[in-house]
């Protein structure tokens, strides 16, 4: 499926915003947004707020995960010129093209296969792929003499080393996390399939349970980017108070 976004007048010239969009094609979302957040011109600002805007509407209207999303096309076209002028000498006028910019991000969850690569030679076989390099064998941690205790679980919810408290059921009290930013109905559908009910139990997050829901939500990086665990304290507190 496709689903696109479209920045209509975008105050910067169509030559200039080109340059930034053409680096992005073909890369995956997650990785598309990374390297527009750390590219330092005008148009990597305006393209990533199209960008987000396109997984928005993936995620919310059509339900799809953007971590299996593509940036199949970034295209810019001309928009309206406004036209200025400026004063030159003996009473005469030069004109000032102000030019904008229609930007459009089409994003697909179809990946294509990737054809495999021919002999160069033109006897026209199929040239073999290279082997792959060996891994190194990696050492094993050594254990831990003693082992913290799990936290002891509130009744109808169970602890786990990688998800941390979860529910096999939902609880008499469920919280609505759509209030935490960058969750919507799609991500608030996966997180109660895993067992998450609650803002305590977002708040109570560690790095290991972390990484894990990075690994089963959208695309990685999500819940330190939009301070999932702070935001989760802080709603937790408005409703329930400080207990």
């Amino acid at each position: 499926m496709e689903v696109r976004s479209i920045y209509k007048a975008a105050r910067i010239s169509p030559k200039k915003a080109r340059d930034v969009a053409r680096e992005i094609q073909g890369l995956p979302v997650s990785d598309a947004i990374d390297a527009l957040t750390f590219t330092p011109r005008k148009a990597a600002f305006l393209i990533n707020k199209t960008l987000k805007s396109a997984v928005a509407n993936a995620e919310n209207n059509h339900e799809l995960a953007a971590d299996n999303l593509v940036v199949k096309e970034a295209n810019v076209s001309d928009g309206p010129t406004f036209k200025r002028f400026k004063p030159r000498a003996r009473g005469s006028a030069s004109g000032i093209r102000k030019r904008t910019s229609h930007i459009a991000i089409i994003l697909t969850d179809e990946i294509p296969e990737e054809e495999p690569k021919r002999d160069r030679s033109g006897s026209g076989k199929k040239a073999k792929p290279s082997p792959a390099p060996k891994k190194a064998k990696e050492e094993k941690p050594a254990k831990p003499a003693a082992e913290a205790k799990a936290p002891a679980a509130p009744s109808g919810g169970t602890v786990d080393e990688k998800r941390g408290l979860i529910f096999t059921e939902a609880p008499a009290e469920v919280d609505d996390l759509k209030e935490i930013s960058g969750v919507g109905p799609a991500l608030e559908g996966k997180l109660n399939e895993n067992g998450i009910y609650t803002y305590a139990q977002i708040a109570g997050w560690n790095a290991d349970n972390i990484a894990e829901f990075d690994d089963l939500l959208s695309f990685k990086g999500r819940i330190d980017r939009d301070d999932w665990l702070t935001q989760a304290k802080t709603l937790h507190e408005e409703k329930y108070g400080n207990a």
